[in-house]
Formats: structure tokens, sequence, C-alpha cells
């Protein structure tokens, strides 16, 4: 899974759900059970094979299923723990020994633990649970979910991590691998998709379709997939390569609305698979491969022959923006190297998911490179790495390999932690050890575990066997195993560097002391050596003589702090920095900074050099963090117009170097970094620097736009375009882009539309958005109306006191991986030690109660404190600074 929105990911609408007439919403009768298992069912029974046969018609309220699951019980047992969440059964039997007998059904606790009692006890052997059942859909990206576009239903499932019990009883945990055989009736006409290849269509009596499909591979149930609509289906055949000996049928799943812009994803998607499969060294390891879009979803998921996708990450406009083009690259490659990593091995509790996840995210962007080299998608990962660090420096927090008991600790996996820190480790151990080492130990694994389950430590193992490398295993180990950043403090002795490892603190914070394993590489000049520092203190020779860069390539995972005249030597060389370098050396430089060490004025000074740097995302980089301490309000109004000065003295001059017209296309012929590099430069000139005649170009194509001039703005330009709109026109303009984005299908223009309106900065405005009631309000248009209104420094407290108020319903409305667990990050936008208690004290009984977005919250007031910290220490001298430059 890759999650795109980490903050409020699927909130419900502040209207009634706008369900088939006659949807009448169930209650959930719950029985409290002190006996049932709050994490990991125990193992009476072993699930062997499910048939799920169900009946979708994606317009009504409810669907309805007949589940039937061959079982292993290892224990004679009176009674049975499983999972299903909110369903109505309506009828369960057990089938032992030749005899079928009733059981009852008993939902225990919230998150979707089940019990069946016997009337008698059920003996050790084979025996087989059959349930008839009806539940609701859902209108979020959660369990099985159906969302209105344009004038036809259509139906999707999202199972991970803990859904697929939101239809159907089942054993929902990873370690529960089994073939599964899905049938689904429907309208005549739909199509239905699934895992594995549709076998048949049939008409059957009451005028009804029944799809059949193969037996799949073995899955979990989280990895199961059911799509049922008035799709348009797309197919073709990779053709075969050195893996594959023969061609592999893979397909694209659109709404109705979505049909013209499927050329993209058919085009490119055997480009990424066949890198994949040379890779891995091995077959696509399921029989079809089906790519499918939602316009609900706001990441994506990577269920077995059927990866799901938000509509926008896969279906690409003709003039795509480089940032579309880079996303597209890196998810796809992200999900579809879980085919292997994760569907064909799969982990065997939840503790072990951010082998998953981590592993994913790098390949994602590694595969994702070798695909478009030109896109430059691959320094991406590094920059997710070092902004993971900003989380993975609080004292509340995790390890990346994390113990796991209770299921509402689940989803709190999947953070920056998983993807950004974890990727950012395996990154820093594969260049440790080489790319055909560690490309052999992933094999290796593979191999091992083929279509079963493995954790963390297997993994290590067939690392360290590939390597032949044991000391590569403490390394892993010290990031994975704990938590925390660490920080080499390098000092020259001479000719020699004295390197101090210690645990990297901000300002006003003092966790406690840590040590790694540290695979640390320095350059100076054009030499460089690599060591792996395991004291508190190492001493070894300079690699020769110049600037000392302390990160190789930027692909070490921990921040680096320099003497004052070393600091000014590297950044003096800054415009000629390799970017993954550049970002190291802006991240390592701001976090001196939140440490109390670097001086305000050497942030600037960086800026400037920096700018002149080729690669888009460095030059732009310590721009956009100086417009982060604006946006928290550690610049304060007093000192706004020299902010805007300096941005405009730094950032100008490079503008008018690459030019602007922001008509469609007008740009085209220029390289892909340029065209980002033009657009992030576009988005400091005219936000942070408010240059007058930036707005006023972006303004007027975007007004004509607006008329009806679909040429006028070209999609890189779309969003600060109606942002200016937004900003300038008021109320009127908020409600003229909100009406023309709900009336659109089209995901990017849609979500640009909301967003432009949600951070208009009027607070009229804001309280408008999060007021608004309309059918078409869908779940992930709620999400960025939040957060666009929370992100934005002249609302942010409006939508903090908003979430407040209704911080109970907006928990309750929904489930599911993209969102109860991250709603707390819609304050991180706060600043202050008085804020963060005003806000513990308001919500922390609540959170606790719910016992849903614990780690968050508490993330959340440590990141509010830091930043009060920050500012009382730091105020003066960010002024200071703007004023002197």
């Amino acid at each position: 899974m890759r999650a795109i929105v980490l903050v409020l990911a699927a909130l419900m609408s502040t209207t009634a759900h706008s369900a088939a007439p006659g949807a009448v919403p169930a209650k959930t009768n719950i029985v409290a059970d002190a006996n049932a298992p709050k994490g990991k069912l125990p193992d009476t029974a072993t699930p062997r094979a499910y048939r799920l046969d169900l009946t979708i018609l994606p317009e009504a309220a409810r669907f309805s299923g007949h589940d039937e699951i061959d079982i292993a019980v290892n224990r004679p047992a009176r009674s049975l723990y499983l999972h299903g969440r909110d369903l109505a059964v309506t009828r369960a039997t057990v089938l032992a020994d030749g005899k079928v007998i009733p059981v009852k059904w008993t939902q225990v606790d919230k998150t979707g633990t089940a019990r069946i009692d016997l009337p008698q006890e059920l003996p050790v052997g084979n025996a087989t649970l059959r349930f008839d059942y009806s539940a609701p859909f859902g209108d979020s990206a959660s369990g099985l979910f159906h969302v209105k576009v344009g004038d036809r239903w259509y139906s999707w499932t999202q199972f991970e991590s803990i859904d697929a019990r939101a239809a159907y009883p089942g054993f929902d945990e990873p370690g529960f691998k089994t073939p599964f055989t899905v049938s689904v009736t429907t309208h005549p006409g739909l199509v239905a998709v699934s895992n594995a290849p549709q076998a048949s269509v049939t008409r059957i009596a009451n005028g009804l379709e029944k799809h059949q499909f193969a037996v799949t591979k073995p899955l979990p149930t989280y990895l199961v997939a059911i799509d049922t609509g008035p799709f348009v289906h797309r197919t073709g055949m990779i053709p075969p390569d050195p893996e594959r000996a023969a061609p592999m049928p893979y397909g694209a799943v659109a709404t109705q609305a979505q049909k013209d812009k499927m050329g993209y994803v058919m085009a490119e998607t055997p480009r990424i698979i066949s890198l994949l499969e040379k890779y891995f060294g091995e077959p696509f390891p399921f029989p079809k491969l089906d790519q499918i879009g939602t316009p609900v979803m706001p990441g994506a998921m990577e269920n077995a022959g059927a990866d799901t996708y938000g509509d926008g990450i896969i279906f690409l406009p003709p003039g795509a923006t480089t940032g579309d083009k880079q996303s597209f690259g890196m998810i796809v490659a992200h999900e579809l190297s879980h085919q292997w990593f994760g569907d064909l091995v799969t982990p065997a509790w939840w503790n072990d998911i951010w082998l998953n996840e981590s592993f994913a995210n790098w390949m994602g962007y590694r595969i994702g490179n070798e695909w478009r080299p030109e896109l430059n998608i691959g320094v991406g990962a590094l920059g997710e790495g070092f902004a993971a660090m900003n989380t993975d420096a609080l004292i509340v927090g995790r390890p990346i390999h994390q113990p796991i008991s209770q299921n509402s600790e689940i989803d709190s996996a999947f953070d920056s932690i998983t993807y950004g820190k974890g990727g950012h480790v395996v990154a820093m151990i594969a260049a440790y050890l080489g790319d055909d080492k560690f490309k052999q130990g992933v094999r290796l694994h593979l191999h091992r575990h083929a279509y079963g389950n493995a954790t963390s430590d297997q993994f290590f193992q067939s690392i360290a066997d590939a390597a032949q490398d044991p000391k590569v295993l403490a390394a892993f180990k010290s990031f994975v195993d704990q938590q925390g950043v660490p920080l080499v403090d390098i000092r020259r002795d001479g000719s020699r560097l004295v390197l101090t490892q210690s645990r990297y603190a901000f300002l006003g914070s003092n966790p406690p002391p840590l040590t790694w394993t540290i695979p640390f590489c320095v350059r100076a000049g054009a030499a460089r050596s690599c060591s792996l520092l395991d004291q508190h203190v190492t001493t070894i020779a300079a690699p020769g003589p110049g600037a000392i860069m302390p990160n190789v390539g930027g692909t070490g995972y921990y921040r680096f702090e320099l003497a004052p005249d070393d600091w000014r030597a590297l950044i003096a060389g800054a415009a000629q920095l390799p970017a993954g370098e550049a970002l190291a050396t802006t991240d390592s430089l701001w976090a001196s900074f939140r440490a109390g060490r670097a001086p305000a004025s050497l942030l600037v000074e960086e800026a400037r050099a920096m700018s002149g740097n080729p690669d888009a995302a460095a030059s732009v980089g310590p721009g956009e963090r100086l417009s982060g301490l604006r946006a928290l309000g550690l610049i304060a109004p007093a000192q706004e117009s020299a902010y805007r000065a300096l941005i405009g003295s730094i950032y100008g001059p490079r503008l008018a170097s690459v030019g602007l017209d922001p008509g469609f296309g007008a740009h085209a012929g220029d390289s892909p970094d340029r065209q980002s590099l033009r657009q992030e430069l576009v988005q400091l000139m005219a936000f942070d620097a408010r240059d007058p005649g930036v707005r006023a170009t972006l303004k007027s194509a975007a007004e004509r736009y607006l008329a009806g001039d679909d040429k006028a703005l070209d999609p890189g330009f779309l969003g600060a375009g109606l942002a200016v709109v937004a900003e300038d026109g008021g109320m009127s303009a908020a409600k003229r882009l909100v009406e023309k984005g709900l009336s659109s299908e089209d995901a990017e223009i849609r979500a640009n539309l909301l967003g432009a309106a949600a951070a208009s900065g009027n607070a009229d405005v804001a309280r408008y958005i999060l007021g608004l009631s309309d059918a078409r309000l869908r779940s992930y248009d709620k999400v960025k109306l939040i957060a666009g209104v929370a992100g934005t420094p002249e609302t942010r407290d409006i939508a903090a006191k908003w979430v407040l108020a209704n911080y109970d319903r907006l928990l309750g409305s929904g489930n599911g991986i993209f969102i109860t667990s991250r709603l707390p990050g819609v304050f991180n936008n706060q600043c202050g030690v008085d804020a963060a208690q005003h806000i513990e004290q308001a919500l922390g009984p609540r959170v606790l109660k719910a016992g849903v977005g614990v780690l968050e919250f508490r993330r959340m007031l440590e990141r509010v404190h830091n930043c009060g910290v920050l500012r009382q220490a730091k105020a003066a001298e960010i002024a200071a600074a703007l004023a002197a430059h």
C-alpha cells in the first residue's frame, strides 16, 4: 500500500449518506466478551480455503453474501473466534463429520472480533463454516464501498489492514494464506473484477448475472479484491521477457468518467512489470494483472493481481505534469513490487508489515527511476526519508519494527516511519552492500518463502546469507529495532576526522541515548571512504582535502553536524552538489538549527547558495523550509515584508531565467526537471514573495480557464492559478470554485478547484467550507477541504476549533487505514507550548477513551510543543536574519 494523504485520509461528509432510496442503517449488536482476543486469534482453528459468493448491486444500500470456509480444527472446541464487523448474519452452520450443525454468531468488539458458539463440541479434524449475511456498503475507501460517479453507481473493496471483516466472515490475519474462490452476482452487463481471471458469466433465474472467477493462489484476507460496476475494462498482453516465457494478460479498469484517460497506464505498465521481473529474477507471480481506479482512494493498494489506485494516480490526461508522472511511476512500481514482496511472500503478522512497505517504497523509487530516468524519480526517496526524520526524532514514537498486540495498534504501522525511514534504511543497506549482493538476498528470501509467510528475522538472514557479511545484520537491526535518528558530529584533527555519534534531539528535548551501527560514507573532493560506526567515537583518515560531505549520495539515514567553517565550506559549493547530497545538506543544516545550534543567518546563506543547484528539489528545498517557518508562525507579521523581499530576491531571478507562460503546453519542450523547477518557483514567488506580476499572470490565465478556455492554464499551474483566484475573490470565488469542482469527474481538476477554495485564507470562506453540505461531496473531497483549511496559516485555528467540536463524529464516521489513526494530524500546524496543553486537555481524554490514533495524537502534541520552544528561542534571531538579508 502507498498512502498519499497521511493526515485525515477519509472523513465522511457532513451530509447524510447519498445511497439508494430506502437505505436503513442497521445497528450492530455487540456483546462484550472479556475472553475475546484483542489481537491475534487463538490457534483453535486454521482456515484452509474460502468460497465467497456475493450479490453486489452497487446502487443498493447493502450487499449480501454466502461464505464457506474450510478449516482445520486443531483442538476440540465449543466456540471459535474469528472476524466479522457489522455483518447481519442470518444463518450460520458448521459442517463436520457429514453433519450440518447450527451455530450462534456474535460480534464481541467494535474492531470486528466475533465468536461462534456450537451446541456440541467440535472435534479435531476438518470442517466447513457456512454463513449467510448482509452488510452495508461504505462510502469511503474501507471494506466494500460504493460511490456514485456521474449518474451510475460502482463498488470497490479496500481491505488492508483489517477491513476484509466488514465484507465477509473470516480469519482476518496476514498469517493465514489460503486459496479463494470468488463469485459475484450482479446486474446484466456490469463488469466484475477480482484477483483471479474470470472463468464464466452466466444468466441466472432472477435476471441477474453471475461472474465466476478462477481459484486464486494462496492469499491473506486483506489482499482479496472484488470490484463491480459499469466499468470500462481495457485489456492487453505484456510480451514475454527473459524471466517469463509466455505473454501476460493485463488491463486497466475505470469508471465511465475516466475512460478517455486510460492510455498512459496501459502503455507504461508493461515496462514497469518487465523491470520488476528482471530485478526479482522470476515472472509475475499471479496469472493476470488489473489496475483499477476509484475516485475516493487517497493512495493505492496491492491486491494480488488487482491493484487499486486513486483515479488521479493512474489516469493521466494529455499534458500531465512532471509531478503526476513521477507519482505514477513511483506508486505503480511500489504497488507492483508488492506482488512479489508482500503478496507472494506475506508478513506473518502486522509487526512485520514494515518490511512490505519499506521495501516497496525503496523499490518504487528505484524501479520508477529506471523506468523513466529523465523524470528524476529516485531523488524523491531521499526527500521522503529526510522528512521522516522529523517524526523519528520525537521522543514519542516507535521503531520501524514494532510489536503489535492489539487490533487498535495495527494502522499506526502505516506511517512515515514505515515508508520514509524504512525505505531510506533499505536504500542505505543496499548502497553499503552493493546492488548485486542485496539483490541476491532479496531473491533468496522470495525463493525460500514463496506463496507463504515470513518474518523480519528471516529476511535479515537471507540478506546476510547472500552477502556473507554478518555485520550487516547488526547495522540493519540497529535501525529497524530502535527508534530515533543518529547524529554524526564530524571534527577535523589534522589529517584525521573524529566522528562522534549520538541521538539527534530537537531544542528542549532530551531523549534517552542510543547507539547504532551506522554505514557511514564521507567524501572530500573526489575521494571517499566508508566505515561501519559502531562506537560512540570513531577516528578515521580524512579521504582527501577540500570541503567535507559526510553523507555520500545522501543515502545514509543519519544527520550530521560540522564545525562552522566546515558548514560554510560545504554551503559555498551547494550549487555543485549532487541532488542527494544537496538534500542531505539542507536537512542536516535545518536539523542543526532546530536543535539550537546553527544560526538562522546560515539558513538564509544556504538558501541563496543552493538556489543555483540544477536539481529542482535541491534548488527550492531551503526556500520551502523557510516557507514552513512562516506557515508555523515563526515569522512575525512585523517581518512579513522582509520575508517576502528575501524570497523574491533569491528565487525571482531564477524564475526570470526559466521564464513563465502558464498556457497549456507552453513549456512542453523543457526537460521534466526544468518544468518542475518552474512550477515550484512559481509557488514561492506567488504565495511567499507575493510577487504582483506572477500573481497577475496566474490570475488572468485562471480566469480565462474558468470562463471555458481549457488551453489558458497548463495542468502544472492549475492549482496555483486557482489559488490566486480564491485568495483574491472572497466568498463568491470560493462558491464558484466549489460548484465547478463538485460538478467535475476529473480527479485532478476536482481536487485543485476544491483545494483552492479551502486554502483561500479567508475566515468566512473557511467556515463555509467546513459547513459545506452537498450530496455530491465525497469522503475524499471532505478530506481535501478540511486539510486545506487546517494547512493555511490564516485559517488553521478555525479548522482546529471545528475538529475539536466534531472529533467524536469524525472518528466514528468511518473505519480503515486511511482515517482514524491519522485524525489528530490536523493539529500539526499549531505551534506553542500553551497550544499543546490546550489540545491535550480538550482532546486527550477522548482519544485515550477511543483507543484510536493515540500514537499520532502524542506525536502531534510533541510537535506543537517543540515548535513553541523553537519560537521562543529563535524568533528574535529569525527576525534579525530577515532584516540583515
